[in-house]
């Protein structure tokens, strides 16, 4: 007997796709949404017979409208879905892009928001399970990144405002925090030269995580239904500490932030707004291709 649907949005690369392959082993039937369609075929293809496809852009409410409606007729239902779509954007808000500091927030924040829009008449038929994935970010606010911490603090802010409000239908919200994973967005912020230096020396974001850490803890998220999924466990008890935690980051970066600005406008001058603060990784550069098109 097939699994549930799960639709999963950002499935080209990174969390997105390895869950997908994850879930898709242990019988679940997956709807993939994303940009780069060579990538997101590729999945499909490990993901087995049952998986589809669908190129989509999270920002554009036409397209995923189509995909929603596509996936429905594919499959009947939706039974799960997680909103993985991100990018990440390295920059000092009074320097960097303006266009690509608004990007990051439609990708990160009001993409999640149209995927819930478009899919949460599905969750209720099936009474099913919204994971909205958040971060890090949202807790630990990390100069240099602030368009990301915006928009995972609006997640999160989204997903505990969801919860509340759709629990007596019968669908369950979860919100999933993780720290610097091993993926191409990732690694794409490290090879900045001056924004990976800034990360590696802030504490609490100065280690990567393996991917296969992010991945057990999803499925058990999606399984369980849980509330929150914390990539690692630490990151839920950190959460008691909110209010100290930005005096740590300003303590911490006060020496090395006016070095990172005079860096940052360095590289500007150097190589051009455009290639200095564009979103990292090949999946932010997809991004920066099809917001260009536009």
């Amino acid at each position: 007997m097939p699994g549930k649907v799960v639709l999963i949005t950002g499935a080209s690369r990174g969390i997105g796709a390895a869950v997908a392959r994850r879930l898709a082993g242990e019988g679940d039937q997956l709807a993939l949404v994303g940009l780069e369609p060579e990538e997101l075929k590729k999945v499909a293809e490990d993901c087995g017979p049952d998986a589809g496809w669908w190129e989509t852009d999270v920002t554009d409410l036409a397209s995923l409208r189509t995909a929603v409606e596509g996936i429905v007729a594919r499959y009947g239902r939706i039974d799960v879905v997680v909103a993985s779509a991100g990018i990440a954007a390295p920059g000092f808000s009074r320097s960097m892009d303006p266009d690509v500091w608004e990007r990051v927030l439609d990708v990160d924040l009001y993409g999640v928001w149209r995927t819930v829009r478009l899919t949460l008449p599905y969750l209720l038929e099936s009474k099913g399970y919204l994971l909205l994935v958040s971060s890090l970010a949202a807790i630990v606010h990390i100069p240099g990144l602030a368009s990301y911490n915006v928009s995972k603090a609006g997640v999160e802010a989204m997903g505990n405002s969801l919860r509340t409000e759709l629990r007596h239908l019968g669908v369950k919200v979860g919100v999933a925090h993780l720290t610097f994973v091993d993926t191409d967005m990732v690694r794409g912020v490290d090879e900045h030269p001056v924004f990976g230096k800034v990360r590696t020396g802030i504490p609490l974001a100065n280690r990567v995580y393996p991917l296969e850490l992010a991945v057990d803890k999803f499925t058990q998220g999606i399984r369980k239904r849980s509330r929150v999924v914390h990539v690692p466990g630490w990151i839920g008890p950190l959460k008691i500490f909110r209010a100290l935690i930005p005096h740590v980051v300003e303590l911490g970066s006060r020496f090395s932030v006016a070095k990172a600005d005079r860096a940052a406008l360095a590289d500007i001058e150097a190589r051009g707004v455009a290639a200095s603060t564009r979103a990292s990784g090949a999946g932010g550069l997809a991004d920066a291709e099809k917001a260009a098109k536009r």
